[in-house]
């Protein structure tokens, strides 16, 4: 049975619209510096990740492929990385439905609301080069910003902005479903919000929105002289040596990639999006990568450091970065364009056809990524979050990704 319009708008608010998603915490905010992220602190009760012995990674194919039936995915691919315990890279299930062409390690995914990751971290080396503050607000920088001059740059990193989330607007969900090829200008992307009142004051809440990655990435132009792909590809994918992530100016697509399949259309029948345009989610959502390039990302983001060793921000910075606050769900904090589910720092992404998860669990030095070919819910849930529960319940049973169903907001 189709959605109503006023579901699906909920739903691509949240899946669709670029995965929201959080990080561990208390009930108030963390101020204590967060353990160093290579440092591992081994678990009083045992390992924090168990050794991916022939008998573990059985129980991982296993936990794989029962998700795979439940929630009906296509195809999937994950990728485990432990020093001195291992590493599992398997693909399961199909790439493109029609030609059966099988899911494989090398394929190029949309990633979704990780490019909050980029945007953010592209932000925070401005922060460290003096050209702007995370306390400044953004109507220093932006022009009709609602309460801009009392939201500051950090606040929309933290995602406590109290600006209505353009992915919600009804108007602009009738346009991106009925051509999912069109190309949105951020502006655009503004003006969806704009029209709305604010939620609520700034740092009031948190409460997840596109919006104010628009504004991130904008800010992040004007004060590099760049454009925002073209900032992050200089000084944050290629000193990563990130040779297979890109941030696409329309729907371009490297090859090889999956087709990707989603409902979040306007009469809720399943749709291929390979060839959709990810120009609205832009600076919150538009980028493409690979599994490998996702295992180098983990860690750099969670760390600050490059491959290299180089500094990617600086330690008092990437501190900042870390420090969660709370989101209302049990377990899940989120900091500065991050997230800290039970000890797994990163983020995740949806949007048509795809989903994905990329993070890194600083007290094993453990790298899980998880790439499928659907944003399709099951019982309310993203399938990555699924697949990272059922993967990190046998890898990492003290520290299990749970984001819980109410993310979805």
């Amino acid at each position: 049975m189709p959605r109503s319009p006023a579901r699906l708008r909920r739903r691509l608010a949240v899946a669709a619209a670029l995965g929201a998603l959080v990080a561990p915490l208390t009930a108030a905010p963390s101020l204590a510096a967060p353990p160093a992220a290579d440092s591992p602190s081994p678990s009083p009760t045992g390992p924090d990740v168990q050794a991916l012995t022939p008998e573990v990674n059985r129980q991982i194919d296993d936990a794989v492929q029962r998700v795979m039936r439940e929630a009906n995915v296509p195809g999937v691919t994950v990728g485990i990385w432990t020093p001195d315990k291992g590493n599992y890279v398997r693909s399961f299930g199909v790439a493109d439905k029609s030609s059966k062409r099988p899911m494989s390690p090398d394929l190029y995914m949309r990633i979704g609301s990780e490019t909050k990751t980029f945007t953010v971290t592209a932000l925070l080396q401005l922060v460290d080069q003096g050209k702007v503050e995370l306390d400044d607000p953004i109507g220093r920088y932006i022009d009709g910003v609602p309460n801009g001059d009392k939201i500051s740059l950090r606040q929309l990193a933290d995602m406590r902005s109290g600006l209505f989330n353009y992915s919600e607007d009804p108007d602009f969900f009738k346009a991106l479903t009925s051509d999912p090829q069109r190309s949105f200008t951020p502006q655009q992307l503004l003006d969806y919000a704009f029209r709305h009142p604010v939620r609520f004051q700034p740092g009031a809440k948190f409460e997840y929105s596109n919006t104010n990655l628009i504004l991130l990435g904008l800010v992040v132009e004007q004060q590099s002289g760049q454009g925002l792909g073209d900032y992050i590809q200089q000084h944050v994918l290629d000193p990563a040596g990130m040779k297979h992530t890109s941030f696409p100016e329309g729907s371009e697509f490297p090859k090889p990639h999956a087709q990707g399949y989603t409902n979040q259309t306007a009469d809720g029948k399943v749709a291929e999006t390979a060839g959709w345009n990810p120009s609205w989610g832009w600076a919150a959502g538009a980028m493409v990568s690979n599994l490998e390039d996702m295992r180098v990302w983990s860690r750099t983001v969670a760390t600050g450091r490059f491959p290299d060793g180089e500094r990617m921000i600086t330690p008092a910075t990437q501190r900042q970065r870390l420090l969660t606050l709370p989101t209302g769900y049990p377990g899940a904090g989120y900091g500065l364009g991050i997230f800290n589910v039970h000890g797994w720092i990163g983020h995740n992404g949806s949007l048509p056809g795809y989903e994905s998860l990329t993070v890194y669990l600083p007290s094993a030095r453990t790298s899980l990524v998880v790439l499928l070919n659907t944003d399709i819910a099951h019982d309310g849930q993203e399938p990555s979050t699924l697949f990272g529960q059922a993967v990190t319940q046998v890898i990492s049973p003290g520290h299990v990704y749970d984001l819980p169903a109410q993310n979805r907001h």
